[in-house]
């Protein structure tokens, strides 16, 4: 199925190879752009079918005013939110704000096709998993940041681990590359992984949200 798309994300490469991705695959993408602010304006000049919204921190106040606004002022548009590896209260937030679906932005090309050709024929485009995790929470609330700190170490590797240990004591690329005995172009990988994973666009705020929530302790590191 062939679908008119939009696509928006506050990184410009990334919405421009998404764009590019579904060029490929044949569906007709009307516009890419940066940031997220300019989802209505794109959405009412184009009159797509679907609009896909990059978005890391989905749960962030004001984060999804864009996607609220599209869903009042033009309904026909179907949003499904590309998002991080989410907690279950960024779920709920897309669909409050009006998306019909939600991705997780390291999902396969064939993923986010098959979450647009559902939300465009108007059903919940949001994986299994996801909502398991979202009723889970619900029945077993968890509490504030140390539960997220546990919830982050699990999807963390060794390596992973090392790496944030590294970036809080705040080494760059190539103190993390000489620390870890890898070329520093490993080590960007290493980085970037550990970055989609947490759900954070930098370095600081992966730190940050370290110390927040005690998640070096969770992994049985101490900064380096």
């Amino acid at each position: 199925m062939t679908l008119r798309v939009v696509v928006v994300d506050d990184r410009r490469l990334v919405a421009e190879a998404l764009a590019s991705a579904l060029r490929v695959r044949g569906h007709r993408v009307l516009g890419a752009a940066a940031p997220t602010g300019r989802a209505v304006e794109l959405v009412v000049g184009k009159q797509p079918e679907v609009c896909l919204f990059g978005c890391v921190t989905p749960e962030a106040p004001g984060a999804l005013a864009p996607v609220a606004r599209v869903h009042h002022e033009f309904p026909r548009c179907a949003v499904v939110v590309l998002g991080p590896v989410p907690r279950p209260v960024g779920v709920a937030a897309a669909f409050a704000a009006g998306a019909r679906g939600y991705v997780r932005h390291d999902e396969r090309i064939e993923g986010v096709e098959r979450a647009m050709a559902r939300a465009r024929a108007g059903e919940a485009a949001v994986a299994p998993q996801l909502l398991r995790e979202a009723f889970a929470e619900l029945l077993h609330p968890r509490d504030g940041a140390h539960a997220e700190g546990a919830r982050l170490a699990g999807l963390l590797t060794e390596r992973e681990a090392d790496v944030l240990a590294r970036i809080v004591e705040g080494e760059d690329t190539r103190r993390i590359a000489t620390g870890l005995g890898v070329a520093p172009s490993t080590a960007r990988t290493h980085v970037q992984r550990l970055l989609t994973k947490l759900g954070t666009a930098s370095r600081l705020e992966a730190a940050a949200l370290a110390v927040r929530t005690g998640l070096l302790e969770h992994l049985g590191r101490r900064p380096v």
